[in-house]
């Protein structure tokens, strides 16, 4: 056995390296060193500690994303199937629709849902139309927040014609009708 001459540690002969700290030994290192452009750096070993945050990390990253606001996984499949299309009409059809989802299905959950995210659209939909009491401002500020509530009503139709029980984007943080 021979020891380093850079850190003192023994090392079994016939070997190119120390095994404790890495420095050449006998051919290796009389070889001529390389410039220090060329040399690579050392890869810094994680602590354990390190490790483990690192595995959480990649493990977060691998998981799907659940989305909060996407409530189907709590309606029953026949639910939803058989009040499809009263749901539908809660969005297309404004306060009739509602009325005529609320006398079609009082039983259905799924339908109570949609009832509750239209009435949150429609009324805010005409709490924008109250914006056009301001003057000039309002009377465009009014009309664009009422074309985004629209296209709201379009977007949580196409979410119904696919089973989907989402809650829309903007309303979805509205406190009343939760």
């Amino acid at each position: 056995m021979a020891f380093c001459t850079k850190c003192g540690a023994q090392f079994p002969d016939g070997s190119a390296f120390c095994t404790s700290c890495g420095a050449p030994i006998g051919a290796a290192a009389a070889a001529p060193e390389q410039p220090a452009a060329q040399q690579s750096a050392p890869v810094p070993q994680p602590q354990p500690q390190q490790q483990y945050q690192y595995q959480q990390q990649q493990q977060a990253y691998q998981q799907p994303a659940v989305d909060q606001y996407d409530h189907t996984s709590e309606f029953d499949p026949k639910d939803i199937s058989d009040n499809k299309v009263f749901a539908m009409a809660t969005y297309m059809l404004s306060v009739i629709g509602v009325v005529i989802a609320l006398l079609a299905s009082r039983d259905s959950k799924y339908l109570q849902f949609h009832i509750r995210q239209a009435m949150k659209l429609q009324i805010t939909e005409i709490l924008c139309t109250f914006l056009m009491i301001i003057p000039f401002l309002g009377w465009f500020a009014a009309p664009i927040c009422i074309l985004i509530v629209s296209i709201l009503q379009i977007i949580a139709f196409f979410q119904v014609c696919s089973g989907k029980a989402k809650e829309p984007a903007i309303v979805r943080s509205f406190p009343f009708m939760k």
